[in-house]
């Protein structure tokens, strides 16, 4: 079997559900190095996401562009009111995400230092020369214009920051925070440890949102910008974490 071939095969089989490199490997005669790095060729096309021991299947995400539009209107509110936190002078981080974005877009003429993972970020800040920038290397996940991997989080590891603003999947009653994607989970926890205080933005639909991997608990949050009213299961964590919430 052409490698071309086999490659198929183990999307099929990645689309059925998370699969392990051992049984891929028994199921195509070929060695878990052979497996190994067919996943990591796949993984560089965009086609899967690479996780402990296998791959899941990363095609049916929606593309980033077609995110970015839904419920724009409150994302923007959220991005103002985000950006009128920040102080001149100060480094901030900007996590990857359609809301993260409209925060970006209201940072225009500040004098800030920004490290990001977010191409989407980078590429709405790079014309704006008051603006340092600093993009960590990594694994670039097209679909959702980030970076990923250890050289990421590595990076990330060598950093301070004053404030991290973190994007979502969702957010549960127990102000638990949440992603459905896996391997970006490492890198908002990197932001977490190399920031003084934590923002996360979170539009109304979050915290009614689940997801997959649990990022971290309100202890690690400090503030959080919305766009209505947090929802009343949620109001005892909030008080209880000391969170201070805007509503924009």
């Amino acid at each position: 079997m052409l490698p071309a071939q086999r490659r198929q095969k183990i999307l099929h089989a990645v689309r059925s559900g998370t699969a392990h490199v051992s049984d891929l490997a028994e199921s195509f005669g070929v060695s878990e190095m052979t497996v190994r790095r067919d996943l990591r060729a796949l993984e560089r096309d965009g086609k899967l996401e690479r996780v402990h021991g296998g791959a899941i299947n990363a095609t049916d995400e929606r593309p980033f562009e077609e995110i970015a539009v839904e419920r724009f209107t409150g994302k923007d509110r959220i991005g103002a009111a985000a950006a009128a936190l920040v102080e001149d002078g100060q480094t901030i981080m900007i996590d990857i995400g359609t809301t993260t974005l409209q925060l970006a877009r209201h940072l225009h003429g500040r004098r800030l230092t920004v490290v990001t993972t977010s191409l989407a970020v980078y590429e709405e800040l790079v014309p704006d020369d008051d603006i340092q920038l600093v993009l960590p290397g990594g694994l670039v996940r097209r679909n959702y214009r980030s970076m990923v991997g250890v050289i990421a989080e590595d990076s990330l590891r060598q950093l301070k920051a004053d404030v991290a603003f973190l994007g979502t999947s969702g957010v549960d009653a127990d102000m638990g925070v949440w992603d459905t994607t896996m391997v970006e989970v490492p890198i908002k926890r990197a932001m977490i440890a190399a920031a003084n205080s934590v923002v996360l933005l979170a539009d109304a639909e979050k915290f009614a949102m689940g997801a997959v991997v649990r990022v971290c608990g309100p202890a690690e949050i400090d503030h959080i910008v919305t766009d209505a009213p947090v929802p009343t299961a949620h109001a005892a964590s909030i008080t209880e974490a000391g969170i201070e919430v805007t509503v924009a």
